[in-house]
């Protein structure tokens, strides 16, 4: 009961959150970083208790991809909360409010007890590096996202007071591939730990995971080559970042996907 309250309570902040953080966006008024930061940091208490009561019990972790992905994005929050109170960062919670609210909601209509894995200390290590990894760089997503539109508010002579409100392009960028780097490294230690903690990384059911996986971290890698070599930038950034980021979603949420609902179904 206090589980399902603390969610439902998470679901009511992110939502009125970003109702009312979206309609001030849209209408062009000032974002009070204050106020995005207090508003996500009362959310982010309740969604901890909710993701706690629902995915850990003892020392078993429920992976299902509902309650993996409400986690995922409490960690997200987390992240960006406290790197707010050093960098313009709070401008990504008019991306992870309505996300937030969705990934609760789904989790409370689609939790499944059945994917609790029991975890020792080498998988413990694995999981958390890969959810520190994958957090980070969809934290480098949503950065690109609102990166693009500063981009082509600036390309179509369309620059608004919205487009105004947020950080300079030059400082926006600068944190993009701050993200990138950090996630990079997360990412490349996720999978070492994963080959070595692991018996089969190319078992039937973690091949799709692990190819995905590699096809993401050679892109974050090829981005961050061609960013120091080649100077890369705007929107050759922005489409890199992105594809990378759609790989990474096919390796986690892709196979779980398919093992959880439509073979489960099958």
């Amino acid at each position: 009961m206090i589980t399902l309250s603390a969610n439902l309570i998470a679901l009511f902040i992110y939502s009125v959150a970003a109702a009312y953080f979206g309609r001030q966006f849209i209408r062009q008024q000032a974002l009070q970083p204050k106020q995005l930061i207090a508003t996500a940091g009362l959310a982010l208490i309740a969604h901890g208790i909710g993701v706690y009561g629902m995915s850990i019990k003892g020392d078993s972790l429920n992976v299902s991809i509902f309650s993996a992905s409400s986690l995922i994005f409490w960690v997200i929050n987390a992240i960006v909360l406290f790197s707010s109170l050093k960098k313009a960062l709070h401008n990504l919670f008019l991306l992870l409010f309505p996300l937030s609210a969705i990934s609760v909601l789904a989790s409370i209509g689609g939790h499944n007890s059945e994917w609790q894995q029991s975890l020792s200390y080498q998988i413990a290590t694995h999981v958390v590096l890969s959810i520190l990894a994958y957090s980070l760089l969809t934290i480098a997503s949503l950065q690109a996202l609102l990166l693009a539109y500063q981009n082509h508010a600036l390309k179509n002579k369309q620059l608004t007071n919205s487009s105004r409100l947020l950080p300079p392009l030059q400082t926006m960028e600068a944190l993009l591939f701050e993200f990138l780097w950090i996630g990079e490294i997360l990412l490349t230690l996720a999978i070492a730990s994963g080959f070595y903690f692991l018996e089969d990384m190319f078992a039937q059911h973690l091949a799709h995971k692990t190819v995905f996986a590699l096809v993401a971290w050679l892109i974050y890698a090829l981005l961050l080559w061609g960013r120091h070599q080649l100077g890369w930038r705007g929107n050759t950034a922005i489409r890199w970042t992105l594809a990378g980021f759609v790989c990474l979603m096919l390796a986690y949420f892709g196979s779980k996907l398919v093992l959880e609902i439509i073979l489960h179904r099958v």
